[in-house]
Protein backbone atom coordinates (compact mmCIF):
# COMPACT_ATOMS: atom_id res chain seq x y z
CA UNK A 1 0.00 0.00 0.00
CA UNK A 2 1.23 3.52 -1.34
CA UNK A 3 0.52 6.93 0.81
CA UNK A 4 -0.12 9.92 -1.25
CA UNK A 5 1.75 12.11 -1.10
CA UNK A 6 -0.21 15.69 -1.63
CA UNK A 7 1.32 18.37 -4.20
CA UNK A 8 -0.78 21.11 -6.56
CA UNK A 9 -4.72 20.58 -5.44
CA UNK A 10 -5.31 21.93 -9.16
CA UNK A 11 -2.42 21.75 -11.11
CA UNK A 12 -3.36 23.35 -14.09
CA UNK A 13 -4.19 26.50 -12.66
CA UNK A 14 -1.71 26.54 -9.81
CA UNK A 15 1.40 25.93 -12.06
CA UNK A 16 0.44 28.49 -14.15
CA UNK A 17 -0.89 30.94 -11.12
CA UNK A 18 3.22 30.11 -10.25
CA UNK A 19 4.84 30.58 -12.84
CA UNK A 20 3.01 33.75 -13.80
CA UNK A 21 4.17 35.05 -10.04
CA UNK A 22 8.32 33.83 -10.97
CA UNK A 23 7.88 35.53 -14.73
CA UNK A 24 7.27 38.31 -13.07
CA UNK A 25 9.66 38.09 -9.99
CA UNK A 26 12.18 38.33 -12.87
CA UNK A 27 10.81 40.86 -14.95
CA UNK A 28 10.72 43.85 -11.79
CA UNK A 29 13.76 42.21 -9.77
CA UNK A 30 13.85 42.99 -5.99
CA UNK A 31 9.84 43.37 -5.72
CA UNK A 32 7.84 41.05 -3.77
CA UNK A 33 5.45 39.05 -5.33
CA UNK A 34 3.02 36.63 -3.66
CA UNK A 35 2.40 32.74 -4.21
CA UNK A 36 -1.21 32.07 -3.10
CA UNK A 37 -2.24 28.81 -3.57
CA UNK A 38 -2.46 25.89 -1.00
CA UNK A 39 -0.01 23.35 -0.71
CA UNK A 40 1.25 20.99 1.88
CA UNK A 41 5.22 20.77 0.67
CA UNK A 42 7.31 18.34 3.30
CA UNK A 43 8.34 20.53 6.35
CA UNK A 44 11.89 21.39 4.95
CA UNK A 45 10.30 23.42 1.94
CA UNK A 46 8.42 26.84 2.27
CA UNK A 47 5.09 27.06 0.26
CA UNK A 48 6.75 29.01 -2.21
CA UNK A 49 9.58 27.01 -2.93
CA UNK A 50 7.65 23.94 -3.47
CA UNK A 51 5.37 25.33 -5.47
CA UNK A 52 8.28 26.89 -7.89
CA UNK A 53 9.73 23.56 -7.56
CA UNK A 54 6.43 21.52 -9.10
CA UNK A 55 6.05 24.14 -11.55
CA UNK A 56 9.32 24.46 -12.96
CA UNK A 57 11.14 21.24 -12.23
CA UNK A 58 10.03 17.99 -15.12
CA UNK A 59 11.43 14.95 -16.39
CA UNK A 60 13.99 16.59 -18.26
CA UNK A 61 15.62 18.51 -15.74
CA UNK A 62 18.77 17.99 -12.93
CA UNK A 63 18.33 19.14 -9.83
CA UNK A 64 20.99 20.07 -6.95
CA UNK A 65 19.58 19.97 -3.48
CA UNK A 66 21.71 21.08 -0.97
CA UNK A 67 22.81 18.56 1.36
CA UNK A 68 20.50 19.43 4.50
CA UNK A 69 17.71 18.48 2.81
CA UNK A 70 15.87 15.55 4.67
CA UNK A 71 14.84 12.56 2.36
CA UNK A 72 11.53 12.89 2.15
CA UNK A 73 11.98 16.33 0.21
CA UNK A 74 13.72 14.25 -2.64
CA UNK A 75 11.07 11.53 -2.84
CA UNK A 76 8.20 14.90 -2.68
CA UNK A 77 10.14 16.11 -5.85
CA UNK A 78 10.29 12.80 -7.65
CA UNK A 79 7.15 11.75 -7.29
CA UNK A 80 5.47 14.95 -8.62
CA UNK A 81 8.03 15.95 -11.08
CA UNK A 82 10.18 13.12 -12.30
CA UNK A 83 13.14 15.24 -12.13
CA UNK A 84 16.32 13.67 -11.51
CA UNK A 85 18.88 14.62 -9.19
CA UNK A 86 22.99 15.09 -9.79
CA UNK A 87 25.80 15.28 -7.09
CA UNK A 88 27.55 17.39 -9.43
CA UNK A 89 26.16 21.26 -9.04
CA UNK A 90 27.78 21.93 -12.32
CA UNK A 91 25.51 19.73 -14.24
CA UNK A 92 22.65 20.87 -12.20
CA UNK A 93 19.30 22.96 -14.27
CA UNK A 94 17.91 23.88 -10.83
CA UNK A 95 20.15 24.88 -7.58
CA UNK A 96 17.38 23.92 -4.15
CA UNK A 97 19.29 25.45 -1.22
CA UNK A 98 17.68 25.17 2.26
CA UNK A 99 18.99 27.71 4.13
CA UNK A 100 19.84 31.29 2.87
CA UNK A 101 23.32 31.08 4.79
CA UNK A 102 24.55 28.41 3.05
CA UNK A 103 24.60 29.54 -0.96
CA UNK A 104 27.46 28.22 -2.20
CA UNK A 105 30.21 30.16 -3.88
CA UNK A 106 28.66 31.12 -7.88
CA UNK A 107 32.04 29.17 -9.10
CA UNK A 108 29.87 25.85 -7.91
CA UNK A 109 27.15 26.04 -10.61
CA UNK A 110 27.11 26.57 -14.43
CA UNK A 111 27.44 29.40 -16.12
CA UNK A 112 25.97 28.67 -19.18
CA UNK A 113 28.09 29.59 -22.94
CA UNK A 114 27.78 32.29 -24.94
CA UNK A 115 25.40 29.95 -27.12
CA UNK A 116 23.36 29.32 -24.87
CA UNK A 117 23.25 31.53 -21.83
CA UNK A 118 20.05 30.15 -20.68
CA UNK A 119 21.23 26.90 -20.02
CA UNK A 120 23.19 28.29 -16.53
CA UNK A 121 21.70 27.08 -13.16
CA UNK A 122 18.83 28.76 -11.59
CA UNK A 123 18.96 29.03 -7.87
CA UNK A 124 16.09 28.58 -5.60
CA UNK A 125 17.08 29.47 -2.11
CA UNK A 126 14.59 29.68 1.23
CA UNK A 127 15.15 33.01 3.56
CA UNK A 128 14.00 33.73 6.51
CA UNK A 129 13.17 37.37 6.05
CA UNK A 130 13.02 39.86 3.48
CA UNK A 131 13.17 43.06 5.08
CA UNK A 132 15.46 43.27 8.03
CA UNK A 133 18.63 42.44 6.29
CA UNK A 134 21.30 45.36 4.98
CA UNK A 135 19.64 47.26 2.85
CA UNK A 136 21.35 47.32 -0.45
CA UNK A 137 20.35 49.37 -4.51
CA UNK A 138 19.20 47.33 -7.38
CA UNK A 139 19.32 48.93 -10.39
CA UNK A 140 18.59 47.36 -14.37
CA UNK A 141 15.83 45.94 -16.56
CA UNK A 142 12.69 45.96 -15.38
CA UNK A 143 13.37 48.63 -12.09
CA UNK A 144 12.34 52.31 -12.84
CA UNK A 145 15.27 53.94 -11.51
CA UNK A 146 16.34 51.99 -8.61
CA UNK A 147 14.49 49.92 -5.64
CA UNK A 148 16.00 48.73 -2.46
CA UNK A 149 16.04 44.85 -0.84
CA UNK A 150 16.77 43.81 2.45
CA UNK A 151 17.19 40.30 2.68
CA UNK A 152 18.56 39.27 5.55
CA UNK A 153 21.02 36.16 6.36
CA UNK A 154 23.33 36.18 3.02
CA UNK A 155 27.14 35.08 3.40
CA UNK A 156 29.59 37.54 3.42
CA UNK A 157 30.54 37.02 0.08
CA UNK A 158 27.45 36.85 -1.80
CA UNK A 159 27.54 40.65 -3.09
CA UNK A 160 30.83 40.23 -4.47
CA UNK A 161 30.09 37.21 -6.31
CA UNK A 162 26.76 38.72 -7.73
CA UNK A 163 29.56 41.35 -8.58
CA UNK A 164 31.00 39.08 -10.80
CA UNK A 165 28.17 37.47 -12.15
CA UNK A 166 26.30 40.35 -12.97
CA UNK A 167 29.27 41.63 -14.83
CA UNK A 168 29.93 38.34 -16.94
CA UNK A 169 26.42 38.91 -18.70
CA UNK A 170 25.17 37.17 -20.47
CA UNK A 171 26.60 34.36 -18.66
CA UNK A 172 25.48 34.27 -15.14
CA UNK A 173 23.20 32.04 -12.44
CA UNK A 174 19.52 33.99 -11.52
CA UNK A 175 18.58 33.40 -7.67
CA UNK A 176 15.04 33.36 -6.87
CA UNK A 177 14.52 34.42 -2.66
CA UNK A 178 12.06 32.49 -0.98
CA UNK A 179 10.08 33.11 2.48
CA UNK A 180 6.73 31.39 3.14
CA UNK A 181 4.78 32.09 -0.15
CA UNK A 182 6.86 35.63 -0.66
CA UNK A 183 9.60 35.47 -3.47
CA UNK A 184 11.69 38.55 -4.68
CA UNK A 185 13.66 37.33 -8.47
CA UNK A 186 17.16 38.54 -8.81
CA UNK A 187 18.22 38.10 -12.77
CA UNK A 188 22.11 38.52 -13.72
CA UNK A 189 20.62 41.77 -15.27
CA UNK A 190 20.79 43.28 -11.76
CA UNK A 191 23.32 45.47 -10.34
CA UNK A 192 23.68 45.55 -6.38
CA UNK A 193 25.07 48.51 -5.34
CA UNK A 194 25.93 49.08 -1.41
CA UNK A 195 24.52 52.41 0.42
Amino acid sequence: MTTKIPGFSNIVYDSQTTFRTLLNALSYPGKQQQININLAPPSDLNIGCAAACLTMLDLETKVWLSSDFEQDVKAWLLFHTGCSFTDNSQVADFAIIKHINAIPKFSNFYHGTAEEPEKSTTLFVQGLDLELGEKVILTGPGILGETTISISGLPEFFYSEWETNFKNYPLGIDIFFFVKNTVIGLPRTTKISKY
